[in-house]
């Protein structure tokens, strides 16, 4: 009896220790699949979700996801205003909830539309924008050009359509410079 006891005692040890060495190879390959993750994963995953993004210059911007690309975030506000925020520029996000979308399974050709894509779509529709900068300026105009890390744009009034005659300036703006742009 004491033997029998003796190997039951040993039994369970044996399977307490195979059960810990299994959880613990669970959670260092867990850990090791989250540091695939990448930011434009788990934002992929909530198109469409009500989030609230803060950027540097402390702007906050609450809305729904309604793109993403290789380096930008797009958040629809209500109904009106269309707001394009660059990754690097974000400083927290609350709202994405606990789905990550596979890391490289957007495609070839979303992994290529970066910021500059987005900007060159915005220059093409002539539309006015708010860009605020990191410092907290905000400047209003319609962007002319989008070059591969920077744009121009004609700064005017945000109620003024692009003519020569309401130019205030054309302002350089660098990519490292923008915190968001704002549409409607």
């Amino acid at each position: 009896m004491r033997w029998e006891n003796l190997f039951a005692d040993l039994d369970a040890q044996m399977e307490e220790l195979e059960a810990a060495e299994l959880a613990s190879e669970v959670a260092d390959r867990t850990r090791r699949e989250i540091a695939l993750f990448r930011l434009v994963d788990r934002l992929r995953a909530t198109l469409g979700h009500p989030v609230t993004v803060f950027t540097l210059g402390g702007a906050k911007v609450a809305g729904r996801v309604a793109g993403v690309g290789a380096d930008w975030l797009l958040v629809a506000e209500d109904f009106r205003f269309e707001v394009l925020l660059p990754l690097d520029a974000l400083t927290g996000i609350t709202g994405l909830g606990g789905i990550t979308a596979a890391p490289g399974s957007e495609g070839k050709v979303a992994a290529k539309l970066t910021l500059a894509y987005a900007l060159r779509g915005i220059a093409r529709d002539r539309a006015t924008v708010a860009v605020a900068l990191r410092d907290a300026t905000v400047v209003t105009g319609t962007i002319d050009r989008v070059g591969a890390d920077f744009f121009e744009m004609a700064e005017h009034g945000p109620a003024e359509i692009r003519r020569a005659r309401d130019i205030r300036s054309v302002r350089t703006v660098p990519f490292a410079g923008v915190a968001f742009v704002r549409r409607s």
